[in-house]
């Protein structure tokens, strides 16, 4: 298993890099999968439109860009998260903005373990599986 953490651009966040490597890693478990090689790039809204245009081909803003690289049941890629994005979305939602990052954190994990929020009923699906996964870093 190797998480790592990098910024781009910007300030890294304040997270407790162990404790949610540990994290990622039992909610992949909870899905079948385990963890493989996972790149997290903390990012500002310039970056990530740039990655949105050049790889997806999406003209807008978004929190995070998730690269699938998944080998059968062993999850890798690289997640691109924009932090003005989550501030942003923090605040429109009246959330904690620490709560808001480890939910996109998490939710790219969600996406490599086959979990899509794009399709009719999975955004709800997709939440459902944040929350579930959010309670279990509460503990």
């Amino acid at each position: 298993m190797t998480i790592s953490f990098q910024s781009d651009n910007i300030s890294m966040p304040s997270i407790n890099q162990a404790k949610i490597q540990q994290w990622i890693a039992a909610v992949a478990r909870s899905y079948g999968f385990r963890v493989g090689a996972i790149t997290y790039i903390f990012c500002n809204d310039d970056k990530i439109i740039q990655v949105n245009r050049q790889f997806l081909q999406h003209d807008y803003y978004t929190d995070i860009i998730t690269f699938d690289d998944t080998i059968g049941h062993t999850i890798q890629g690289d997640i691109y998260i924009s932090l003005d994005t989550v501030a942003s979305n923090a605040e429109q939602q009246k959330t904690d903005y620490q709560e808001e990052l480890h939910r996109v954190i998490i939710h790219g994990i969600l996406h490599l373990c086959g979990i899509n929020d794009k399709g009719p009923g999975e955004r709800v699906i997709m939440e459902a599986a944040e929350n579930k996964a959010l309670a279990l870093l509460l503990k």
